[in-house]
């Protein structure tokens, strides 16, 4: 199997994301990415591959699906043993040894009055809380980052030790899974405020 660093960044709050890409790169990491995520990237100049070029399957959906693929679950999920390093060359991919996500604007969305049924359901992130859960679940190999305050943490441990150490990565981990229940909560509590048939808030006759 090829012997590269790959971190995979595909982030809805883009804060310090460009400054992290680039201390990844000097430290010798490809980074994987997708749609907007990837954009800011390319604007600061730096060099990124398409998630969808990777895997050699496009975007679909109007992004709906970008990420749910074999040689990305894969590679997250793998661990670093004959046997899932044979099945990763057998699909030609790669260890993926950073996750960087965060989540679509459930709350920020619901929280505008005037918002729709309709274009709630949109904010409902597929993606995200799968690669997170993948990630967070391989702690012992991967780093599962879903806090742009955490960016330093990250670049100094990568800098300075190597790697990032396993105790920070199950902290990171157990925020990971904190992050996405908290937001799995938030859409359970929210979509009940809604009329199905208007589309519309309870009570809100627009």
């Amino acid at each position: 199997m090829e012997n590269r660093r790959l971190a995979l960044l595909s982030v809805s709050d883009k804060k310090g994301i460009e400054t992290l890409a680039r201390g990844l790169l000097d430290l010798g990491f490809e980074i994987l990415s997708t749609g907007g995520t990837a954009g800011s990237i390319k604007e600061s100049g730096l060099p990124v591959t398409m998630v969808s070029d990777y895997t050699t399957a496009p975007e679909i959906m109007n992004g709906r699906v970008k990420t749910l693929h074999p040689k990305i679950h894969g590679g997250i999920l793998a661990r670093d043993c004959p046997e899932h390093l044979e099945d990763l060359a057998m699909i030609h991919a790669s260890l993926i040894e950073l996750v960087v996500v965060n989540l679509y604007p459930f709350e920020q969305t619901a929280a505008v009055p005037s918002v729709k049924l309709h274009e709630l359901v949109e904010q409902i992130d597929i993606g995200g809380p799968c690669l997170l859960r993948a990630a967070a679940k391989n702690f012992e190999r991967v780093a599962v980052i879903c806090d742009p305050h955490n960016y330093d943490d990250v670049l100094w441990h990568l800098t300075h030790d190597g790697e990032i150490p396993l105790a920070v990565r199950f902290e990171f981990a157990r925020k990971a899974f904190e992050h996405t229940a908290a937001y799995d909560a938030a859409i359970f509590g929210t979509l009940p405020d809604f009329e199905l048939e208007t589309g519309c808030r309870r009570g809100d006759a627009r």
